[in-house]
């Protein structure tokens, strides 16, 4: 990286910034999503290897600054996670995940009050993420200090109670209203199914897959028969649905 970064080094790279590499950062962490839901081992290695590298971009770039080296960066990191594993490094004692996460946010608390600084329970979670990815983040922060529904089907009842304000809300024809109620109805969901151990983010991925498989479905049915989408009546366009629909669920031969 130094010398990539040096005077023969790489046009592109020397005239990289913090701000430049933002996107390459986000873009590298989702294609390591990608290659774990891809289940290839070759695939994730790669892709990791990516996404260090933008560690080590952002580590070099800091010690031209003089701010820290990438051997302080990693010192840092393992003293940390050596001081919130006092039940591994330590002589704490802990029984359960559950109980390992809350002893961890105690910890992060005393840290910031060591320094200083007021700390909410619910920091910590980037306003960039995925909408559905940070509620669920923030949800679970909460959950740690027993801020919480007691089980998915509680939850599903304030989901219930959601879609009858936000019913309300259409009937009114109060678009900011709407939008709330929506967005409270969409929160509570995300409740159900963080309770219930689904990511509600990769709950939605699969449904928008869905749609999107069958709705291409439709389309090649179409095709076949000398029509498009964009040709035939609404209802035309249902019972395409509906045959794709069927088509996705009969089973095939092997």
């Amino acid at each position: 990286m130094a010398r990539l970064r040096g005077p023969e080094g790489c046009p592109w790279d020397r005239e990289q910034t913090r701000a430049s590499l933002t996107p390459y950062v986000i873009e590298e962490a989702y294609e390591v999503v990608d290659a774990i839901e891809s289940g290839a081992p070759e695939h994730l290695r790669e892709e990791l290897g990516d996404l260090l590298f933008q560690v080590v971009f952002h580590a070099r770039l800091g010690e031209e600054r003089g701010e820290f080296t990438m051997a302080e960066l990693l010192r840092h990191l393992i003293d940390k996670m050596v001081s919130r594993h006092p039940h591994v490094f330590g002589d704490a004692a802990v029984a359960t995940p559950k109980e390992a996460l809350a002893q961890w946010e105690v910890l992060k608390q005393r840290e910031a009050e060591r320094a200083g600084r007021d700390r909410s329970v619910v920091d910590g979670v980037p306003r960039g993420l995925p909408s559905l990815l940070r509620a669920q983040r923030l949800q679970a922060k909460a959950a740690r200090v027993r801020f919480d529904w007691p089980d998915a089907r509680a939850a599903w009842e304030k989901v219930e109670e959601e879609i009858r304000e936000a019913s309300d809300a259409l009937a009114s024809g109060q678009l900011e209203r709407v939008r709330e109620e929506l967005g409270d109805a969409l929160f509570s969901l995300v409740n159900v199914a963080r309770l219930s151990d689904i990511d509600a983010e990769d709950a939605l991925a699969r449904a928008i897959e869905k749609f999107r498989r069958r709705f291409s479905g439709m389309e090649a049915d179409l095709r076949a028969r000398g029509q498009s989408v964009g040709d035939v009546t609404p209802d035309e366009l249902e019972r395409s649905w509906e045959a794709a629909k069927a088509h996705e669920r009969k089973p095939h031969a092997p």
